[in-house]
């Protein structure tokens, strides 16, 4: 597959989060052209600011496969610092995302935490279906606003 059709499998995801009211961001985990994981926000719904998708497929293929050694994560948004960090010591090889976070991104647009700060580097290729991910996101925040 190419990467835009692992990158729908995650906006399918994000979709799921608007659903629930969550801001929609979704993770896929791939290894060898097969899903492992996926994962959407579910911050609200648990009542945890961790349960990023990001950190949610992540747990969910590391506790499957034991690690992530062979693995993408495709990711709806640019990582922030939290997950950002845990893809370097969870030692994810490689991570492709959607939309750039100006203001919290910390694979690329504020810093780059996956490259080269720690004892491991991911290699990291943003703006993957870049319209469609910042689109959902613009919606649901308008739409907050307006309410």
């Amino acid at each position: 597959m190419f990467e835009s059709e692992w990158m729908q499998i995650a906006l399918e995801e994000a979709e799921l989060a608007l659903t629930e009211h969550e801001v929609p961001v979704g993770a896929v985990i791939v290894k060898d052209n097969v899903v492992v994981s996926r994962a959407h926000n579910l911050c609200v719904t648990r009542n945890d600011p961790t349960a990023h998708a990001e950190i949610l497929a992540a747990l969910d293929a590391f506790h499957m496969l034991g690690s992530l050694d062979g693995c993408t994560m495709y990711v709806t948004l640019e990582p922030c610092a939290m997950c950002a960090g845990a893809m370097v010591h969870m030692r994810l090889p490689r991570l492709v995302y959607g939309a750039f976070d100006p203001l919290n991104g910390c694979c690329g647009s504020r810093v780059d935490l996956g490259d080269h700060w720690f004892d491991h580097s991911i290699e990291t290729i943003g703006g993957i279906l870049e319209d469609h991910c910042t689109t959902i996101l613009k919606e649901f925040f308008s739409s907050i606003r307006k309410k």
